[in-house]
């Protein structure tokens, strides 16, 4: 408390620098006077007299002014008002957030006091030196059984989760925050609907997940400098906490809201627009958030990242999902289709795939995997004939096999798994090693009857 206090009169400054509002244009406001002491990303106050005060971030620097682009509406904002100087804002995190709901700029949004840390943390820190940062680690249990077998994950692992609108996406967040294996859960929620914040935090994570996990809040209706910036906060939070040696698991929701808020301010700061309307410079700031996740230098922990992509119409080709998926160690694909037929999470394994393999099995695991994903890829390609009834039992031995082992193998993507990797690997096998010679009938009627 005493650190966090030095910290807090440190950062007092006696005399504030400050310029005038000369132009208000396209959102983006003028000002003159600070041009000997701004510098890109600085934040400013501007005093609108009764409506308030309003903060802006500096986007141009020019010989005579600078342009700035503020953080809520500017109504009421008008020529020659005062504009004082902060500096460059960083976020200052400590381990009593845990539990807590905070802002990009770290205040907090649950009602009570939070205290900052001793120490401001950088927003857009370098990753860790590639040279120097450790290996990816361990698998880590996640309590469902297809993330323990079929797509596993380890420390320091970044993973995609690419998903359509209400296809369940943060409802496999939060089983992630309640239930994977780590120290300390840090959760982006980038432009989403304000009246959800409290159902989810409530209801969809609930007390058991929230007790380990600081959630960083930015709702659609905030602006797009403030949505951006959620997403280097919450990397910052994590960071600090893998400085301390703890592993962090990191869920950002999501990189393609993230994306349109960096397209807006790009947009206003003048970059042209390109690759499908985002600017050119969407790409290096995805790859250099990605970047920032997984393991830290030796002796340090580590952070192990998943973050949610938005594909319209299963647009995998999409740039942010393109983009993402590039620098990423794997990605999930959820299917609308498999979501209405009620299997949750509606994940498509054929179409994922967990670049930690084979690695981070043993060899008989690794066979298990391969054997369950050739049965659901031959049960895959013969469902138009399964389904139809032209398919005649007998044809394939392997289409036979994958027509009695679907229903189970369908079932097992979406159950939990509380007792770890090897409960999952177990029930994996029970369903492998099922007698061929039961759970016969028509391959016709299995066929319907699995669909």
């Amino acid at each position: 408390m005493f650190e966090t206090l030095c910290s807090s009169l440190h950062e007092i400054r006696p005399v504030a620098q400050c310029g005038r509002v000369s132009a208000v244009a396209r959102g983006v406001i003028s000002v003159t006077g600070l041009t000997h002491v701004a510098r890109l990303g600085d934040r400013l106050r501007i005093d609108r007299g009764s409506a308030g005060p309003l903060e802006a971030e500096v986007l141009k620097l020019g010989t005579d002014s600078i342009a700035a682009l503020p953080e809520g509406a500017a109504e009421g904002v008008a020529l020659g008002q005062d504009c004082v100087h902060l500096g460059a804002r960083g976020i200052a995190p400590q381990d009593g957030w845990i539990g807590r709901i905070v802002d990009p700029h770290g205040r907090p949004l649950d009602g009570r006091p939070l205290f900052p840390g001793p120490q401001p943390r950088p927003l857009r820190a370098p990753p860790p030196d590639p040279v120097q940062r450790g290996r990816l680690g361990r698998r880590r249990a996640t309590g469902m059984a297809v993330f323990d077998t079929l797509l596993p994950l380890v420390t320091g692992q970044r993973m995609g989760l690419f998903a359509g609108s209400g296809v369940g996406k943060s409802l496999l967040l939060a089983r992630f925050a309640r239930a994977m294996e780590a120290d300390v859960v840090v959760m982006a929620l980038i432009g989403e609907r304000g009246r959800e914040l409290r159902e989810f935090v409530e209801d969809t994570l609930g007390p058991e997940g929230l007790a380990r996990t600081v959630i960083v809040a930015a709702p659609s209706d905030r602006s797009p400098l403030e949505r951006r910036r959620c997403a280097w906060a919450a990397m910052a939070v994590a960071e600090y906490f893998r400085d301390q040696g703890r592993q962090v698991l990191l869920l950002a929701d999501s990189i393609t809201r993230f994306a349109e808020a960096h397209r807006e301010v790009a947009l206003a700061a003048g970059e042209p627009a390109s690759l499908r309307g985002h600017p050119p410079s969407i790409a290096h700031e995805i790859m250099a958030l990605a970047e920032r996740a997984g393991p830290g230098a030796e002796g340090a922990g580590a952070i192990t990242a998943l973050f949610t992509v938005l594909v319209a119409g299963s647009d995998m080709e999409e740039p942010v999902a393109d983009i993402l998926r590039g620098v990423l160690d794997g990605h999930t694909v959820m299917d609308r289709a498999i979501a209405e037929r009620g299997r949750f999470p509606a994940i498509d394994v054929l179409r994922s795939v967990s670049r930690s393999l084979p690695g981070a099995a043993t060899p008989e695991e690794n066979a298990r995997i391969a054997e369950a994903r050739r049965l659901l890829g031959a049960y895959d390609r013969a469902e138009l004939m399964i389904q139809s009834g032209l398919y005649e039992a007998g044809s394939d031995p392997l289409v036979d096999r994958a027509i009695r082992l679907w229903p189970e193998l369908d079932a097992f993507v979406g159950r939990e798994s509380p007792g770890g990797i090897l409960q999952s690997f177990a029930m994996l096998a029970r369903i492998l090693d099922a007698p061929s010679a039961q759970g016969g009938g028509s391959a016709g009627g299995a066929g319907r009857q699995a669909g």
